[in-house]
């Protein structure tokens, strides 16, 4: 059955490492103890977004037409909503205004609202899917489906069926489903948090969340489902591909004895200073190398909007810049940034929490990448705000 945010305070979570490079330590403790306060720290400062400096660079995400319809978008959300009962719309649904956008958590003992997997039959799953399918890319679907495959995975090598599932995974539809007025959708689960902003022909994919231990099911249900090497391995390329007189530019450590991801949950307003090299500082190839890093990210949303995104990249690509911590041979493991006015991608090798010891080196085989809109615009926040000012204010 799913838990409720109200029932949060009786239930017991094991805290994870993943936050070990905030300024709130995740030790074990309650789970409506532990992770509500986090939440509350999280939400009690309202949205500005994540910077560099603590300012939020204005301009950059403007009300405009794209010309790429969302219309099937919002036809397969309306099917999702039809294919529930009452009830079921009543845990599904909340107001486009709601801070259920903020309220997403990628360790897996956070709970959660929305709509269960675990209670959705097999009919009502396919009309998830259908709005998946939607909404993402090919590849940006396979992904999705394969992060919750591999909770399945992690379930049969640990024995904790309990904490781990395919289906322990939420959705919820925030505000009415339409081609003119804002609204969309989220998917909140271990490993996978999706949160896709609808205004118009526009869309937002951020933030988004993805990642798994372990990466590759070699026994088991899913046996042979593998995620993350595409990103793990042109990152590693494009850093490859640089001159040492580059590399050093772009390194901010050459160990890696930790984790590194600074935009999980409830880090949406976190400064994070410009580092690493620049891409003004990079010839035409390794341009080219860098975007290439940037579209397997952007690329999981539908073709036709990740082209409008990749456009917006490109533009400020010149602002971009590059950092990396780690080594750079064959099997290293490593974390990489990129950090442009109007994207930020980690990707990060973590220290394993249910295969392994606690306190071990980060692995190959736990991943956490995280992709945001920076300067206002995670959750499409700045598209919100526009249209609120314009359309309700006195």
């Amino acid at each position: 059955m799913p838990i409720t945010r109200l029932a949060r305070t009786s239930f017991v979570l094991i805290a994870v490492s993943l936050l070990c490079t905030s300024s709130i330590s995740a030790q074990p403790g309650p789970r409506g103890g532990r992770w509500l306060e986090i939440e509350k720290q999280g939400l009690a400062q309202p949205f500005k977004g994540v910077t560099s400096d603590g300012k939020v660079v204005p301009g950059l995400f403007e009300i405009r037409a794209t010309g790429v319809s969302t219309a099937p978008i919002a036809e397969a959300a309306g099917a999702f909503l039809a294919s529930l009962t009452q009830a079921q719309q009543g845990k599904a649904t909340f107001p486009v205004e709601s801070d259920e956008w903020r309220k997403w958590g990628n360790v897996h003992s956070y709970a959660r609202d929305g709509i269960s997997f675990e209670d959705l039959n097999e009919k009502q799953r396919e009309a998830a899917y259908a709005l998946f399918r939607a909404s993402l890319s090919a590849k940006g679907v396979k992904k999705t489906l394969d992060v919750m495959k591999l909770n399945e995975t992690l379930a049969e090598l640990t024995g904790r069926a309990s904490e781990y599932s395919r289906w322990m995974y939420y959705l919820s539809i925030l505000g009415e489903p339409s081609t003119t007025q804002p609204w969309g959708w989220q998917l909140d689960g271990h490993h996978c948090i999706i949160n896709f902003f609808v205004l118009g022909d526009q869309v937002v994919m951020a933030p988004v969340f993805l990642g798994s231990e372990p990466v590759r099911a070699v026994s088991g249900k899913y046996k042979g489902t593998t995620i993350m090497q595409d990103e793990q391995n042109l990152g590693l390329a494009f850093m490859r591909s640089l001159s040492p007189v580059q590399q050093a530019r772009a390194t901010l450590a050459t160990r890696k004895d930790s984790n590194n991801n600074q935009l999980e949950m409830f880090r949406d307003n976190e400064i994070v200073p410009h580092a690493g090299i620049a891409a003004s500082e990079l010839n035409e190839k390794q341009k080219a190398g860098l975007l290439a890093v940037i579209e397997e990210f952007i690329g999981n949303l539908r073709p036709a909007h990740a082209g409008i995104k990749m456009d917006e990249v490109r533009k400020h690509l010149d602002e971009t810049r590059f950092a990396w911590v780690g080594e750079t041979s064959d099997d290293a493991v490593f974390y990489y940034r990129v950090h442009s006015p109007v994207v930020i991608i980690e990707f990060d090798h973590q220290r394993p929490i249910a295969l392994g010891r606690r306190g071990s080196p980060p692995t190959r085989d736990h991943i956490h990448a995280v992709v945001r809109t920076p300067n206002g615009n995670d959750y499409g926040k700045a598209l919100l705000r526009q249209h609120l000012e314009k359309h309700h204010s006195r």
